[in-house]
């Protein structure tokens, strides 16, 4: 039945008759019949509901054919215009937008200009503000709209700095009367007088009215802080109460604040009494600074403001932290430097007290913290009081280096006497270490009958190691008492300080080197006595920088006793400066005898009167010279560098005139028994000049020692007895190169001395032959 209706369907030219027809035909074929007409039955419904269908799937597109016939007749026929018209539609609007906007914002403007007006007689200072604030913000607005110009616009920002200049005049009116300064002259110098002349007026106590409707100061701040002006005048503010009331306050211990509450006005100012100190104490200091903050925080900033700024609606502006920021790095500063610094400890003895000025600078800032006038964590002034270990330790160097440095630009004339027993207070030794111990118990182990005695049965005296007697300034004493108390404080500083304490020991001596020398170099160079004290100066310093680092060594921290601890490499150079300058004293006292004798013409023709008394006192010069010497040294230097400095300069003077005599040509017996007379001079006052001790018969000793410490000594002494021998007596000093006389002078010398003193004869060619 389906494949006969689906034929019948297809060929498409069937309709109702003829498919009647048919079926009748097929219907007498039996039982087929009857399965056509209940198919024919159900398709013809929608056969015929396929057929509207079409007819409206037809109508839908003619429809669409009148449409795009219409599409293509009117709007494809002039498309840019209608883009043109919507365009200027669009444009005009927009213009028309942008200048109802403008004419609003005139509006708003001119009507905030009104209310501001209004508020500022009414004298609704926060209210004023706010409109004035409200008119910059129209005014903004409309300058900030590019391509649209107004010539009103200059105008209206004129008048709005006018106003705002009107409104900050009025407000800094209403400032002054609420918080009124007096203040000394200008003239007068920054002095306790000038503080005490200084007085702060708040008239903010508020009345039972301002009680309920608020106080005006609220009111006056807050319309500072629209204005965007309160971090300003809070400057202005905290630079006058640093000036007149906190700095003064840390500077003068005497200066005390007062407060005087009245009705209607706050006061405080000053008074002095006595200082108990030359600078206030910490404690002292802080519970006057924090007096002045409850005052200000109670009388004047205790007021809350509302933030200006529309961003931020829920804060609030908190006018101690305000104050606190613009004051509080200067105070901490000058707290610092003016309080806190000087109450530092000299002595590590002290540190212990210092614990409450870090409990007072704790407990200020926590109450400035409370206050609101800091916020944030530990503070620079907190951070200082609690690193007061290192701040010791540079204060205390800094004060030995400037203790050492005034020691060596003190005189140095100024001495006392040094002896083997005289010594610095040394502090006790440690015992001796684990190590020594042990091998203290194991030599005690040792059977008796092996214990060998290596000791020398000859002993040194105590006063081997020790500085012989001198004279030394009295500052370089102090100066090395300095040396010791500092390394005993720093034994018993913390392992910072202890290294810090140490090299600046060790810097006080290379600044020794580098000041003494150039400070008084003029009176090194022309004062003998100090170039000896000086010499003196540095070998006492010498002599205990030996064992100086030793005596401390265990008893320094750790890293010291590694072998740092050590002055031993400073011996040398100090040694170098005492000598050098010592000799070149020596020096120009050698150049004084030498031009001194220079003026003896030569020891020549001495039977010229003149000649004689030239040389004569020549000699009478030097020995003059070398006497004051004696005096100048005597009792300042060592006795062995006393006699060998003296021995040096009379062997200058007595070689010198060796070698003048020596040299000439001719001399007559006049010549000779004069200048024997010259030299005997020499040989019998020239001991004199060594005079070492101020006690005249102990110096006996040394006087008679003389030819121990000159070395031509005995050749000058053999020259006078050849200047009064004959030939027969100088041929029997010679004794064939064996006698004293050749002991001191060479044959050529001799026989000079010869041919000078006798004339050509056959007895002075024999001597002559017999000198070889």
């Amino acid at each position: 039945g389906s494949l006969v209706a689906a034929v019948l369907a297809s060929s498409g030219r069937l309709d109702k008759e003829d498919l009647g027809t048919r079926i009748g035909r097929l219907s007498r074929r039996g039982e087929v019949c009857t399965v056509i007409n209940k198919k024919y039955s159900e398709f013809l419904p929608s056969m015929q509901s396929a057929q509207e269908l079409l007819a409206q799937v037809d109508g839908l597109a003619g429809n669409i054919d009148l449409l795009r016939a219409g599409i293509e007749s009117e709007v494809q026929r002039d498309p840019n215009v209608a883009v043109a018209e919507f365009a200027e539609l669009k444009q005009q609007l927009e213009r028309d937008t942008l200048v109802l906007s403008v004419l609003k914002k005139l509006q708003q403007f001119d009507t905030a200009m009104e209310e501001y007006n209004t508020a500022l007689l009414e004298k609704k200072y926060v209210v004023a503000a706010q409109q004035l604030e409200k008119t910059r913000s129209n005014l903004k607005m409309l300058e900030s709209r590019k391509g649209f110009e107004l010539k009103i616009l200059k105008a209206l920002r004129t008048e709005l700095t006018v106003q705002t200049e009107n409104m900050l005049y009025h407000l800094g009116e209403e400032w002054q009367k609420l918080v009124v300064w007096k203040l000394p002259p200008s003239k007068e110098s920054s002095s306790l007088e000038s503080a005490m002349h200084s007085e702060l007026h708040l008239h903010t106590v508020p009345s039972k009215e301002e009680e309920i409707a608020g106080p005006p100061v609220a009111s006056v701040l807050q319309a500072f802080a629209v204005l965007g002006e309160l971090h300003a005048k809070f400057k202005i503010f905290g630079q006058l109460l640093l000036k007149y009331i906190l700095k003064p306050l840390i500077s003068y211990p005497s200066l005390q604040p007062f407060t005087e509450e009245q009705s209607d006005v706050f006061i405080l100012h000053f008074k002095s009494k006595e200082p108990n100190l030359d600078y206030s104490s910490p404690i002292e200091v802080f519970d006057k600074i924090k007096l002045v903050f409850e005052v200000l925080h109670k009388y004047l900033l205790n007021v809350p403001l509302e933030q200006p700024a529309e961003d931020r609606k829920d804060c609030r502006v908190i006018l101690p932290e305000l104050l606190g920021d613009v004051i509080w790095e200067e105070l901490s500063d000058c707290l610092i430097q003016n309080c806190l610094v000087n109450s530092i400890p000299t002595n590590s003895s002290k540190l212990e007290q210092y614990i409450e000025v870090i409990k007072s600078t704790e407990e200020f800032e926590k109450a400035l913290k409370n206050m609101q006038f800091l916020k944030g964590d530990t503070t620079d002034l907190l951070k200082y009081a609690r690193n007061v270990n290192s701040h010791f330790a540079n204060k205390k160097c800094q004060d030995v280096i400037v203790a050492a440095r005034n020691l060596m630009t003190s005189e140095i004339h100024n001495t006392v006497k040094i002896t083997p027993d005289s010594s610095v207070a040394l502090p006790r030794l440690p015992d001796p270490g684990s190590g020594d111990h042990l091998k203290m118990q194991k030599t005690n182990k040792l059977p008796q009958n092996n214990v060998v005695n290596l000791e020398n049965e000859t002993k040194l005296t105590q006063y081997t190691f020790s500085l012989p007697t001198c004279r030394i300034s009295s500052s370089v004493e102090e100066l090395m008492k300095l040396a010791y108390q500092t390394l005993l404080e720093a034994t018993a500083s913390t392992d910072q300080c202890c290294i810090q304490l140490f090299y600046s020991v060790r810097n006080i001596f290379q600044l020794f080197c580098d000041v003494v020398p150039t400070y008084h170099k003029e009176n090194l160079q022309k004062l003998p006595q100090l170039a000896a004290i000086h010499h003196n100066n540095c070998m006492y310093i010498a002599h205990h920088l030996l064992t100086l680092g030793h005596q401390f060594r265990y008893r320094l921290t750790d890293i010291l006793c590694d072998g740092a601890a050590t002055f031993v490499d400073l011996v040398p150079g100090f040694r170098r400066l005492g000598t050098a300058c010592f000799l070149a004293q020596m020096r120009v006292q050698k150049g004084e005898i030498l031009e001194r004798l220079s003026s003896a013409r030569n020891f020549s023709n001495m039977d010229d009167e003149e000649n004689y008394s030239s040389a004569n006192k020549a000699i009478r010069q030097v020995l003059h010279q070398l006497k004051r010497l004696g005096k100048v040294w005597q009792d300042v230097l060592p006795v062995t560098v006393y006699c060998k400095a003296m021995g040096t300069l009379l062997n200058t003077a007595l070689m010198e005139i060796i070698t003048r005599i020596a040299a000439l040509e001719d001399i007559s017996a006049e010549d000779a028994d004069r200048l024997y007379s010259l030299c005997k001079i020499m040989v019998e006052e020239g001991p004199q000049v060594f005079t070492p001790l101020p006690e005249e018969d102990k110096n006996k000793k040394y006087q008679e020692e003389v030819p121990v410490y000159v070395k031509k000594w005995m050749t000058f002494k053999e020259l006078m007895i050849i200047l009064q021998a004959n030939l027969q007596e100088i041929v029997d000093q010679w004794a064939d190169g064996k006698g004293p006389l050749a002991a001191e002078f060479s044959a050529a010398e001799v026989k000079s001395l010869i041919r000078a003193l006798f004339q050509n004869t056959e007895r002075r060619a024999a001597a002559l032959a017999k000198i070889k």
